[in-house]
């Protein structure tokens, strides 16, 4: 989508559809870009409902306010809706293992002096963790590739590696968890299993101390179909991208609340 073109073609496009006594509007680009708000910070969209006013062939402009609007590429949309129809929408968000929103707060449970509990909802501005669901290791190494896994960027600069994971439907986690003297004979190592367009089967990321790089194995039905050796620790969010990822995370979901009203003739 030409964003500048829809840019200039925003003031046509909504003309009749908004107030006479409104001189100006707003409105948002949804092009599977990564929004960043007004203090710089990366931003999951929330889902929105509105009217399709507009479909220009690239774009589909849907009239969310008196005064705003929402520009999805059309490429991007899972359902492409008919003018005059009311939809929900949902922009890519980044989410957690247990399906929540990544920028859901977290909760935590204090006591008052009484001994009386309450809960606790933190968080920090800007952070949208999706932290493994893994249980704390014995393994330094161990550790420092869960760190790596939920701390680095992945190539599109928006997720976090767990991120991209939990797009690529990483589920069933488990892990090699040895005591240092045993740390050659068994790697330490994470697996998981991922469904994409890209691969289905198992993936699992070990730590090869002789060289101190990483290992990437795919099997399927427990038979190898790919080994990749000597990763470094900031190429894993690349690789993990060139072999799970499938980029569907990008889509914008439509839903068709109510068909278009048929005209008069």
């Amino acid at each position: 989508m030409d964003t500048q073109a829809i840019r200039a073609q925003m003031p046509v496009l909504v003309a009749g559809h908004v107030p006479r006594n409104i001189r100006r509007f707003k409105f948002s680009i949804f092009d599977g870009q990564p929004k960043i708000s007004v203090l710089g910070f990366h931003i999951d969209p929330k889902p929105f409902e509105g009217k399709v006013i507009a479909d220009t062939g690239e774009a589909i402009v849907v009239k969310t306010g008196r005064a705003e609007f929402a520009v999805l590429d059309r490429e991007l949309v899972t359902e492409v809706p008919d003018e005059g129809t009311k939809v929900q929408i949902q922009p890519y968000a980044r989410r957690r293992f247990d399906g929540l929103r990544a920028d859901t707060p977290e909760e935590r449970t204090e006591h008052a002096a009484d001994g009386t509990p309450f809960t606790v909802q933190t968080h920090i501005l800007g952070s949208a963790p999706a932290k493994l669901p893994l249980p704390q290791p014995r393994c330094p190494e161990l550790q420092e590739l869960i760190n790596q896994l939920e701390q680095l960027l992945a190539p599109d600069g928006f997720r976090h590696i767990t991120h991209l994971l939990v797009d690529a439907g990483a589920r069933d986690f488990s892990v090699v968890d040895p005591l240092p003297d045993d740390i050659i004979k068994t790697p330490p190592a994470i697996s998981f299993t991922v469904a994409t367009v890209k691969f289905q089967g198992r993936v699992t990321v070990l730590y090869d101390r002789a060289d101190d790089l990483y290992v990437i194995e795919l099997k399927r039905d427990g038979v190898l179909v790919e080994r990749i050796d000597q990763v470094f620790f900031d190429s894993l969010g690349e690789m993990l991208e060139h072999l799970i990822d499938d980029g569907s995370w990008r889509h914008i979901r439509v839903q068709c609340l109510s068909a278009s009203k048929p005209s008069r003739h």
